[in-house]
C-alpha cells in the first residue's frame, strides 16, 4: 500500500460528487443470517462542540485504526471510493477486520471531514466493529498516519439512522474544523442487508502516539 494521498482538489470533487447521491452511506453489508452477529442499536446522543478543538494536520493518510472502547486495533487501513452505482465502498468480505478511509475526503487530522468505514459484521460473521454497541460519547478513537503522527479523535456525537434516511450532507458535508466519521452498519437484517448504518462525529482533540490519550 502506497503512502500517497490524492490532490486535495480531487478529493473535494469526489467528495462533491458523493454528496449528490441518494444514499451516501455503507449499502453493501451482506451478513449471512446464520453466522451474523446479533442485531444493534446505538443510542443516538450528542455533547456540544468543543470551543477550541485542536489545530489541523497536514495531509498523511491513515495507516492504523485503534478504539479502545470498543476492542480495536486494525492495520493497515484500505483505501475505498465509491463504486459505479456512486455509493461509498467497503472493505472486502475477505478483509473485514480492516476499517477502510473513504479517499475522497480529506485524511484524518486535516481541516474538513475524513470518512472511514468497517464492517459490523458480513457473510464470514462478526467483524472489526462487532462491539460497536460498546462505544458512547466522549470514547476516544485514534488514528495512525503514515508520517508516523497519531491523530486522536474524541466522539461528539453517535448516531443511528435508517440507510434511507442517511444523512448524506452531514456526514460528507464542508467543515471548518478537523473531524472524523466513522461509518458501520446496524439494525436488523431486512432483504439479506443491515437495515441501518451508525455514525460516530468526532472532533480532533490532539496529535501524538498511540495510546496516551486513552484512560481519557
Amino acid at each position: 500500500m502506497t503512502t500517497s494521498t490524492p490532490p486535495r482538489t480531487a478529493r473535494i470533487a469526489a467528495a462533491a460528487v458523493l454528496a449528490l447521491t441518494v444514499g451516501g452511506g455503507i449499502m453493501a453489508c451482506t451478513p449471512d443470517p446464520v453466522a451474523k452477529a446479533p442485531d444493534v442499536r446505538v443510542h443516538n446522543a450528542a455533547t456540544p462542540r468543543a470551543e477550541a478543538p485542536a489545530g489541523p494536520l497536514r495531509a498523511a493518510a491513515p495507516a492504523r485504526l485503534v478504539i479502545p472502547s470498543a476492542g480495536v486495533d486494525a492495520s493497515p487501513v484500505l483505501r475505498l471510493g465509491v463504486d459505479s452505482a456512486q455509493e461509498l465502498e467497503v472493505p472486502p468480505v475477505d478483509r473485514a477486520e480492516q476499517a477502510g478511509w473513504y479517499t475522497g475526503s480529506v485524511t484524518p487530522g486535516e481541516k474538513g471531514a475524513s470518512v472511514l468505514v468497517a464492517h459490523y459484521d458480513t457473510a464470514k460473521g462478526p467483524a472489526l466493529m462487532r462491539n460497536v454497541k460498546d462505544m458512547k460519547v466522549g470514547d476516544v478513537i485514534e488514528v495512525g498516519r503514515a508520517d508516523g503522527s497519531t491523530a486522536v479523535f474524541r466522539i461528539r456525537e453517535t448516531e443511528q439512522v435508517e440507510k434511507k434516511d442517511f444523512p448524506t450532507h452531514k456526514v460528507y458535508g464542508t467543515t471548518d474544523r478537523p473531524e472524523l466519521r466513522l461509518i458501520t452498519c446496524g439494525g436488523p437484517i431486512e432483504d439479506g442487508h443491515r437495515s441501518a448504518n451508525i455514525i460516530f462525529y468526532a472532533d480532533l482533540v490532539r496529535a501524538g502516539q498511540a495510546g496516551q490519550d486513552r484512560a481519557g
